[in-house]
């Protein structure tokens, strides 16, 4: 997949850096300058002081999956006895629970089950659009979608058309890792290439869907990479991307085969500002609370973050790593407001749906 190397986009408000310069702001840049010129970009993005978050769920469908990735403490074989797939009516009930808390957001991901055909997805979503016809139903990641479309002998095209008919809304970045092969190969050798992840990304946005955009750091890669998924991501948008939002968030090595440690606070927080000044065309940084806890994510709203994300209602693939961090609707309130931002409930699209004044 060729993509363009070009201009900054319309209504750019910084010189464009290049790939040069990230990587020496991420090996050799000061963190609080770093963290000053996100935060400016942001200020220059987002003027009116507002941090927005989503209330949502995260339904994990299934924890079967063929790809067995090292870095994955939630995936179970078929024959494991804690494996399992939820019925149409435990979907449902989980669905009604967000709904009664006033969600609008509903996140449905899951292993790659090879016999969860695209006749199970398009049942189900059609299901949950005419139960739930308000509902965003922002679900599956690029890699779940090849996998539909492969065992149903389809073009990712056609997969995700279908989908869409049935009810999918938007589609997630989940799966990105890290965007450069030589490190997938290391860590998740059965996954998807970089290619086939942007493939479904720009498939999604040519028809009118919005996608977000993800990177898991802090496993094998080396700078260059994170780099490289960066600059791979801005590309990706100036192709035609439809990313309404990025968010990096660093590996959790509880209870995965391939161990190690995870990264530091500081080496969050320089990810997560140079994304800011890398991503000129991305609109919205989301800040990691679920991997990061409360007190960094209000440190991350003065490194260029102007999102918290989700609530998250439930949430079990990095639960499964042992990183539990929970958030009610109130208490993200109280944390933007802690911070000295304004808060605001969104949808996945970034429409305000009500602003928390005193």
């Amino acid at each position: 997949m060729m993509l363009p190397d070009v201009t900054p986009p319309a209504g750019s408000t910084h010189q464009r850096i290049d790939r040069d310069e990230a990587l020496q702001l991420l090996e050799a840049g000061n963190l609080l300058e770093l963290g000053r010129r996100a935060d400016r970009i942001r200020r220059t993005l987002h003027p009116e002081n507002m941090v927005t978050f989503v209330i949502d769920r995260n339904v994990n469908y299934t924890n079967i999956c063929e790809t067995k990735c090292s870095f994955c403490a939630f995936y179970r074989d078929k024959e494991a006895s804690d494996a399992y797939v939820l019925n149409q009516e435990e979907i449902f009930e989980k669905i009604d629970e967000l709904v009664r808390q006033g969600g609008t957001q509903l996140l449905m991901q899951g292993g790659l089950n090879p016999e969860l055909g695209i006749d199970f997805f398009e049942g189900l979503f059609r299901r949950i659009k005419n139960r739930f016809p308000g509902l965003q139903n922002h679900s599956l990641s690029p890699a779940e979608v090849v996998c539909i479309a492969s065992h149903a002998g389809l073009s990712v095209h056609e997969t995700v058309s279908r989908l869409k008919n049935a009810g999918l809304d938007s589609i997630p970045g989940g799966g990105a890792e890290i965007l450069v092969d030589e490190v997938r190969g290391s860590i998740s050798p059965k996954k998807i290439g970089w290619r086939q992840w942007a493939d479904v990304m720009l498939t999604a946005a040519g028809l009118g869907m919005p996608t977000t955009a993800t990177m898991m750091f802090g496993s094998r890669e080396k700078p260059g990479d994170i780099v490289e998924h960066l600059f791979r991501i801005r590309d990706l948008q100036d192709a035609g991307g439809s990313f309404t939002a990025f968010i990096p968030w660093t590996y959790q090595p509880g209870n995965t085969e391939l161990g190690g440690t995870t990264a530091s606070g500081v080496e969050y927080l320089n990810v997560l500002a140079l994304s800011r000044i890398v991503l000129d065309n991305v609109p919205n940084i989301q800040a990691s609370w679920v991997t990061q806890g409360a007190k960094m994510a209000q440190v991350a709203l003065f490194f260029g973050a102007n999102d918290l994300g989700g609530t998250m209602l439930e949430e079990n693939v990095v639960a499964a790593a042992g990183c539990s961090f929970r958030m009610s609707c109130e208490e993200m309130v109280a944390l933007i407001k802690a911070a000295g931002f304004h808060p605001a409930q969104r949808t996945t699209t970034y429409t305000i749906i009500r602003e928390f004044t005193d």
